[in-house]
């Protein structure tokens, strides 16, 4: 019989049977390290030969009640959470280093206790005396948070057992270390094992417990992904450093919508929930310009606006180079060639920028009309009205396709001010919000009506 793998990679997950300075499957260099199984001896044996308690059976149709959820105060929270936290609970918080992950966490375990829930904050990054100076930073002295700076998993949870809490915040899973394994912390096994004793005692105990992840360089939480399907709720908190908007995304939620965002802004007094933030991304906006183009989207279940800037010149070089933030450069190049196949502007031989204003990642098909307008746009040097809005999706035929919640997006162009909207034709009428609609069937009738009349190509 073959020995199971014994060897894993601490970055991406990939099991082996041998030991290899390198990991074939993501490049790292010495991230392979020997997994020790979780359990083994005679207990082990006998337990494959012992035969198991009957398990209860259930119906479709019997009707338990809804999980209930507490507030936390912070509306952009509580919606991401799906409408509150979950008693019992297990969450996992990832997001790149120094973006704010400690500073939503602390001022949420300040908002919590408020609200008449026991609260414990487990650091295993900082000390004490840290975290009391970021929560004097952020004004949470008086909040009701009991604070522990310790490492030791199995101490951890016997002084939870005595406290009893109704949530405890871990930061982070990558610290944690459990004696059973023998594994240094941060590994896969160190870290399966916590979260699997974490989230085993959030269900026994009827305990919230959301733990702090580590990201790799690729945006994913570092460890192994069973750790992603072991809790209820997975949050990426998201931003670049050189602005202030964070988003908290929610890519996983058992008790709620997934791709549900909540909208912070990062201030000197800690994080500030974003009621509008539609407007907050379209307030740096100047004049028209040439290569500027405002999308309507949708994250969640809320719609926003936000602004695509793109940037056509010469290149130097003969690779000209192709370089997108914010969105999907797999897309990008399928726009490209569509613009250039269909509607016969050529982009060989030019530089292509593009890049979304603010910070913000937007990941739907709606935005590649918006996305072609601008690079239409920036390569024609003509900009396009200011109080005009693009969406629609582009298929490889050339064809523009209608997209949902399409009236959404119509009444946040007009609450904010905009009067005309290019979109796809669609097939069932709907309400316009008061703006003029100009609907396209094709990418070549768009380009010809928006910039003059083009030569389309043989």
């Amino acid at each position: 019989m073959a020995k199971d793998p014994s060897f894993t990679c601490t970055a991406c997950g990939t099991a082996t049977s041998k030991w290899a300075g390198r990991c074939e499957t993501c490049g790292e260099w010495n991230t392979i390290q020997e997994v020790k199984p979780l359990s083994s001896g005679p207990g082990a044996k006998a337990l494959g030969r012992a035969r198991g308690r009957a398990v209860p059976l259930t119906d479709l149709a019997t009707e338990e009640a809804e999980p209930p959820r507490t507030l936390s105060g912070v509306e952009e929270l509580d919606r991401v959470l799906g409408g509150g936290l979950v008693k019992a609970s297990a969450l996992l918080v990832g997001g790149d280093p120094g973006i704010g992950k400690s500073t939503l966490l602390l001022q949420a375990a300040a908002r919590f206790a408020r609200n008449g829930l026991r609260v414990v904050y487990v650091s295993g990054e900082e000390s004490v005396a840290q975290v009391q100076m970021r929560a004097r930073r952020l004004g949470l002295t008086e909040s009701p948070v009991r604070l522990a700076a310790e490492t030791g998993l199995r101490d951890i949870l016997t002084t939870l057992e005595a406290e009893a809490p109704d949530l405890v915040i871990i930061d982070s899973i990558q610290t944690m270390w459990l004696d059973t394994v023998e594994a240094a912390p941060g590994s896969v096994s160190q870290v399966r094992a916590a979260a699997h004793e974490l989230t085993t005692f959030a269900k026994q105990r009827g305990i919230a417990v959301v733990m702090v992840g580590h990201v790799t360089k690729e945006g994913t939480i570092a460890g192994p992904r069973v750790v992603e399907h072991m809790v209820d709720t997975v949050l990426y908190f998201e931003g670049e450093r050189g602005h202030q908007f964070r988003l908290l995304r929610a890519v996983k939620n058992r008790f709620g919508p997934a791709g549900e965002i909540g909208v912070f802004e990062m201030t000197g007094r800690g994080l500030v929930e974003v009621r509008n933030p539609s407007a907050l991304f379209l307030s740096e906006r100047g004049q028209p310009a040439p290569g500027s183009v405002v999308f309507a989207g949708i994250e969640g279940s809320r719609p926003m606006l936000c602004e695509f800037q793109a940037l056509v010149a010469p290149s130097p070089h003969s690779q000209p180079r192709r370089s997108v933030v914010g969105w999907d450069g797999g897309r990008l190049s399928m726009i490209l060639a569509v613009l250039e196949a269909r509607a016969g502007i050529p982009f060989a031989g030019l530089d292509v920028y593009l890049n979304v204003a603010g910070g913000l990642r937007v990941g739907e098909p709606a935005a590649d009309l918006a996305v072609a307008a601008a690079l239409v746009s920036a390569r024609e040097d003509a900009a396009l009205p200011a109080d005009c809005v693009i969406f629609g999706e582009i298929s490889l035929s050339g064809g523009l396709r209608p997209v949902n919640q399409t009236e959404n997006r119509l009444k946040e162009a007009a609450k904010l001010g905009f009067r005309t909207a290019i979109t796809p034709e669609r097939a069932k009428r709907g309400g316009d919000a008061g703006l003029a609609l100009r609907e396209m069937t094709t990418l070549p009738d768009f380009v010809n009506q928006v910039f003059g009349d083009r030569q389309a190509p043989a």
